[in-house]
Order: structure tokens, then sequence, then C-alpha cells
């Protein structure tokens, strides 16, 4: 059974920084590609970062490339979202996804080619 745990969620002001982690227990983690993936109120779940099983390909939204970098440890079996220069819109709930499969690069960026996902950490920027 696979299972994905996140952590590091706050408020935070404009400009500020918070640091997300994604522990996971089950399956091969090294395996695995990785997302993150955001969902504001009343709007649908987003596309944010996603990272390949060697950590070597990295995708971004347009939205946070430059100001967010995803990264992984697959010694601990996490993966990391480090957010910088943090805007009012970046606001949401944020979810850690993982794939046991590979996907293809057209549609890395939609959330049902993944097939696991954490519960969710609030993430709120305002002064």
């Amino acid at each position: 059974q696979v299972e994905l745990v996140e952590s590091g969620g706050g408020l935070v002001q404009p400009g500020g920084s918070l640091r997300l982690s994604c522990a996971r227990s089950g399956g091969t983690f090294s395996t695995y590609t990785m997302g993150w993936f955001r969902q504001a109120p009343g709007k649908e779940r987003e596309f944010v970062a996603t990272i390949r099983s060697t950590g070597t390909n990295t995708y971004y939204s347009d939205s946070v490339r430059g100001r967010f970098t995803i990264s992984r440890d697959n010694s601990k079996k996490t993966v990391y979202l480090q957010m910088n220069t943090l805007k009012p819109e970046d606001t949401a709930v944020y979810y850690c996804a993982a794939s046991g499969s590979h996907i293809i690069l057209s549609a890395i960026r939609s959330a049902r080619m993944y097939n696991y996902w954490g519960q969710g950490t609030q993430v709120t920027v305002s002064s």
C-alpha cells in the first residue's frame, strides 16, 4: 500500500518562502514520477511541478517556473517543493502525487496520470 504524507504548509507573507515535503511509504520510491498539484477554493486542481524518477527531469507550470523548485531524495523516499517569492495567488491546498508507471511528456501535467495522492497541506500567502 502506497501512502503519501505532506508537511511544511502554513501561513507566510507575500515574498516569503516555504518548503513542502512529501514522504512516501510502500512501493519502490525511486521508480515513481512524483508531482505537486494545488487547489484553491472554488477552482480546479492544477499542476504545479513534477520530477522524474531519476531526478534529472523536472517540469513546472508557467505560474511557478523560476520561483518554485522540485527535488527528491530517493534514499529518504521524499520529494520536496521549495517555494520562493510567494504570492497571494499561490494560496491553495497543495497535494503530493505519485505515478507508478511512465507518463509521456504530453500528459505529465494531467492529474489523471497519477495513481496516488496525499491528503494535502494548506499554504496561505497573506499579509
